[in-house]
């Protein structure tokens, strides 16, 4: 097999040459490439920025509260980042500030979300942030199975936050 080298000007013209010569007789025929609408639908299927709804809100310095943001999923830097970082190494406790100030994308009219932000949220903001992060993180969605205690019914909710209290 011969190797080329390919400069980032050049990636187009080799992958274009590639794609369109003729397979060697020793190789096996690529499978199709997916179609427009398989790959339309693979890319609906996943999804990478779930919204919530903070049970209190945090309040910015002109006072007004923010409740609505989004957060996006953490990627393996994200989760490597915060050992490194001074402040965690001084109080490990600090991580999940860390953490949650690089995946929440949005804070109502925020969208500068750091650590000073998280740090100002209300205690049962920041867990409700650090149990979200942990849904979406492990298992990927934001619902949950839940039985209800009177009729014994079995349901399903959605916990990134509706109205205070229906989550």
């Amino acid at each position: 097999m011969r190797r080329r080298t390919v400069t980032s000007g050049g990636l187009d013209e080799v992958l274009d040459s590639l794609a369109s010569a003729p397979p060697a007789a020793h190789e096996e025929a690529a499978p199709a490439p997916p179609s427009a609408r398989d790959r339309d639908r693979d890319q609906m299927d996943l999804r990478t920025e779930f919204e919530f709804e903070l049970p209190r809100g945090y309040v910015d310095d002109g006072g007004q509260v923010h409740r609505r943001g989004s957060m996006r999923l953490a990627t393996a830097r994200d989760e490597l980042r915060p050992q490194i970082d001074l402040r965690v190494k001084e109080n490990p406790a600090y991580l999940s500030v860390v953490l949650l100030s690089q995946v929440i994308t949005q804070l109502g009219t925020i969208t500068d979300v750091h650590a000073g932000v998280v740090e100002r949220m209300y205690a049962t903001d920041v867990a409700f942030l650090q149990d979200f992060y942990r849904r979406i993180n492990s298992e990927g969605h934001t619902h949950a199975a839940v039985t209800c205690p009177l009729c014994h019914g079995a349901f399903e909710v959605d916990l990134s936050g509706g109205r205070l209290g229906e989550s």
